[in-house]
Formats: structure tokens, sequence, C-alpha cells
């Protein structure tokens, strides 16, 4: 087993001709990991991104070959993936009007180029899903948003198209589950590549806590920002304590890392009807 990369969150290995994806319990906002883990996280991310590719396997074919096939000190945070070519732009759906979303609503009534009605306020309920690609690579290094023509130019337009149709069907197939299970699924980011058979697949981590927006839906106000099940709330907590959003990343105190642990929990049981144990 070779050690190939450490990113943010995730930790990426080559193991007999795979990669092996491992979820750290490290957390990243603004693009900067923070030095406090969250007891727990990696484990439920890996497990509940390996529960939803299940279900969306009859949508798009996914990365995974196995999520139990892995070294006993990754039991439980730990994907053996097939090797993507990774296409160069952050697949994103957005359903409610939140986060950058917003903040680019209200400048321009448009987010990545597609026209809203006027007088949303934070939270609304979009009249319908929408396609709100950003670059993977910028020479800011964080994510832009991008329109969609700027997505046809990049990646061509059979492939453009393709990724539009998919991050909104498994968006809209994951909001309905989650809505039967009182959670709103406000937004999320998705990542496709191509298998060496120059299959268009589904990779890196899907519907999760890190990748999405979850609210619960019975304390769904607009107007105001919503209870975060995701890692918002400690974005929220970080911008509390005055940091500048540059390395290093502030201390996460005691309580902000039991809430934030608590949070991920109750998402991931609502959402699959498990329960994880506590402890």
């Amino acid at each position: 087993m070779k050690h190939i990369h450490a990113g943010k969150v995730r930790d990426l290995y080559e193991l007999d001709g795979d990669l092996l994806l491992v979820a750290t319990d490290r957390v990243s906002v603004y693009d900067v990991s923070l030095p406090t883990p969250i007891p727990d996280k990696g484990k439920l991310l890996n497990q509940l991104s390996a529960w939803w590719f299940d279900r969306m396997s009859d949508v798009v074919p996914n990365h995974v070959v196995s999520a139990t096939d892995v070294p006993e000190e990754f039991a439980g945070r730990a994907m053996r993936c097939k090797p993507l070519k990774m296409v160069q732009v952050e697949c994103i759906a957005r359903g409610y009007l939140a986060g950058l979303g917003l903040r680019e609503y209200q400048r321009d009534g448009k987010i990545s180029g597609v026209s809203l009605p006027p007088g949303l306020v934070e939270g609304d309920k979009l009249p319908e899903p929408i396609f709100t690609p950003t670059t993977k690579i910028s020479d800011t290094g964080h994510d832009e948003f991008m329109t969609f023509d700027e997505v046809l130019n990049e990646i061509g337009e059979d492939t453009a198209k393709r990724l539009r149709e998919l991050t909104l069907e498994i968006y809209t197939k994951g909001a309905e589950h989650a809505a039967k299970q009182g959670v709103i699924i406000a937004d999320t980011k998705l990542e496709f590549g191509f298998d060496a058979e120059g299959t268009l697949t589904l990779g890196d981590e899907v519907l999760t806590s890190d990748s999405s927006r979850f609210w619960p839906a019975d304390e769904w106000e607009p107007g105001r920002p919503q209870h975060a099940f995701d890692k918002q709330f400690v974005r929220d907590w970080s911008r509390s304590t005055g940091w500048d959003q540059t390395p290093p990343g502030p201390e996460i105190p005691a309580d902000i890392v039991e809430q934030t642990r608590q949070r991920y929990t109750e998402v991931y049981e609502r959402i699959t009807g498990k329960t994880w144990p506590r402890g």
C-alpha cells in the first residue's frame, strides 16, 4: 500500500491497482483544514457516501470497488475505488437559496448565469433545482462559478449536458428520499470522472454532510440561517471567532466538536434508517 496524497479531509493510497480513499476525522472550512478532529466524522461520511452510491447505482456508474475489502486499520472509513480521470468541474445542484449561491443571487439576480425570480430570501426554495457548476481549479485557489456555456467550452457539449442531467437527477432522487425522513437537501456538490473504458462515472463522495447542506424540514424558515446538519455549523462558528480564513485555522472547542458530531450522526441516522453506535 502506497500513500499518494493527503488532502484537506481525505488521504489517498494505491492498493493493488485500485485507489484507497480514506476519510479522516479532519474538518475543512474555507479550504483550510482545522487542527481539531471531529470523532467518527470520517466513518460517518464514508458510510453515508457508500449508502448513497449503492442507492444511485441505477442512475450512474460509480467508482466504488468495495467499501468492506479495505485494510483493517481503515475499516469503516475507507473505500477501494477505481481510478478515474476527473472532470475539472465541480457539479453543484441547488434546490434552495443559501451560501455562495445566495451571495451570487443578491449581487446579480442569477447563479452561474441562471436567472432567478426577484425577491427571494435566504433559505427560499427555488422554482426548480438548478445546475450551478464551479471551477475545480482557479487562479485564486477557490471555486468560482461557471456558466453552462463556459462548461460547454471547457469539456464539450455532450459531456456538459450529461453532467447537468446526472447532477440534477442525483440531487432530485436524493432530495425526495431525504424529504421522507424529514431532511431538506438544500444543495450538493458532485464530482465525476472517466474510467479506463471511457465511461462517465460518479466519484469522490455523494450527498454527505461535507458536500451538501442538510436542514431539518420541521425547522425550515426562509429569511434566516437554517439549522445545519452539516459543516456549515463549523463554518459559522469559525466566522464568529474573528479568524481571517487563512492557515492556520483555530482550534475547535470541545462543545462545538460534540455538537458537530451529533449533527453528522443525526442526519446519517435519519437518511439511512440505521443507528450509529454511541461512545
